[in-house]
């Protein structure tokens, strides 16, 4: 079986790829190998076409795939809240929380992921158009095999680009650097309140393997159970992950973000966050209709939550 992430240099998606690395997958019967697609799209283009059978991504981008969220489920939770941080570069004087600081800038955001940006500041009353705030995709993205916070920090480094919206590794580097400041880290209450159930990091299949392989799926959960308990219990176990996967300088910082994570580590997936999560899709224009918790979530394996 394959599992896609869109970023691999990064928390966002570390509890998927902690699940293959610490062999709960295995344990659970299933033989999961992972494989990077960017952007995120495409990762569930992926799995709707079969190419892969699970989606370590960001929640609402499913509907990138699956319109109205038909023929895809959300099975668990890597971690709860959007989990995306805003850096502005040093030079701005920029302070956290201070969301006009955005107020003509260009900002960097991977496809899929700006919209949560987008909304942010439109609920916080910012004015893209008015405000001149330019939010685009990073220079340097196309090829394949890059990972995005990192090389958003490079870009932003470079001058190429006033600041960046991506994962809490690309923040890091930025500000061990000395070249960003952080402005917005969503979950940890920055911002408008709302933003925090725009969308979350998840673990999403097919209806049709859900179908045609229930005891594949729960399986699938219980991995990511196990492995979100393996790295509360001990967050350096992150460390010969990232040794192994990630270069030697983020591989030295990640069990430090997975310790920060350890909080949201919860696979549930509650009718509140889909609730707010289907709100956010609305106002994007991604979705049309009032959809139904059981719709989106696999309300079969939510007993697996537990542990």
């Amino acid at each position: 079986m394959k599992l896609a992430i869109p970023d691999m240099i990064s928390n966002s998606y570390f509890p998927a790829i902690a699940a293959i690395e610490l062999g709960f997958f295995k344990q659970e019967g299933l033989d999961v190998a992972m494989e990077m697609i960017y952007p995120v799209d495409k990762c569930y283009a992926a799995m709707r076409d079969g190419a892969v059978d699970f989606v370590g991504g960001s929640a609402h981008s499913a509907l990138s795939a699956f319109a109205e969220w038909q023929g895809v489920k959300l099975i668990g939770a890597q971690a709860q809240g959007m989990y995306w941080f805003l850096i502005l570069h040093k030079d701005f004087g920029a302070r956290r929380g201070d969301i006009s600081a955005v107020k003509g800038k260009s900002i960097g955001a991977a496809p899929w992921v700006e919209m949560g940006l987008r909304r942010l500041l439109q609920e916080a009353g910012v004015d893209l158009v008015r405000d001149n705030v330019r939010i685009a995709p990073v220079p340097g993205m196309q090829g394949a095999g890059v990972n995005f916070g990192v090389t958003a920090a490079r870009a932003m480094e470079e001058r190429k680009i006033d600041g960046f919206w991506a994962n809490g590794m690309g923040a890091e580097v930025a500000v061990r650097r000395g070249v960003g400041t952080l402005v917005l880290d969503v979950r940890r209450g920055d911002g408008p309140k709302p933003c925090f159930n725009y969308t979350m990091a998840s673990i999403a299949t097919t209806d049709r393997l859900i179908k045609e392989s229930p005891d594949a799926a729960a399986a699938a959960v219980r991995a990511l159970v196990k492995t979100q308990k393996a790295l509360k219990q001990d967050p350096t176990l992150a460390t010969g992950i990232g040794r192994k996967l990630f270069p030697p300088s983020e591989a030295e910082l990640i069990a430090e973000l997975i310790r920060r994570d350890l909080p949201y580590y919860d696979p549930t997936i509650s009718p509140a966050f889909v609730e707010g999560m289907n709100r956010f899709a609305r106002d994007v224009g991604i979705l049309k209709g009032q959809v139904p918790y059981e719709q989106v979530v696999a309300t079969q394996f939510t007993k697996e939550w537990a542990g």
